[in-house]
């Protein structure tokens, strides 16, 4: 079963989503910023996506820039930042029995499904 990790209130995450109508039947929506995901999730989703959670952190983010940017982090940290920020999660993730990927570019899903 392919999930998608989406926050409707981003654009990127939108143009992922709509990607993903269009190519595939069946999928599960997570929305993650609705129903947050567990410490165990996140790290099963980092082991798939083949990412520290540094690499899945919005740098954008207001957030980010005013709390964080020029800190130093262990990945349990960051993990813990991420599970009470999920703004800061990079999106939309696209998830599958032992694969994830970061659906910004949409192109990144293509090749994920392919």
């Amino acid at each position: 079963m392919i999930r998608i990790y989406h926050n409707p209130r981003c654009r990127k995450s939108r143009a992922g989503l709509q990607y993903l109508q269009q190519r595939v039947d069946d999928f599960k929506l997570v929305e993650y910023m609705k129903n947050p995901l567990t410490e165990k999730e996140l790290e099963t989703l980092l082991v798939k996506l083949n990412l520290k959670p540094e690499q899945i952190v919005r740098k954008q983010e207001e957030y980010y820039r005013k709390n964080l940017k020029g800190k130093q982090f262990n990945d349990h940290e960051w993990i813990l930042i991420l599970l009470e920020n999920p703004k800061l999660i990079m999106r939309p993730i696209v998830e599958r029995d032992y694969k994830a990927v970061i659906g910004d570019p949409v192109d990144n899903i293509e090749t994920f499904l392919s």
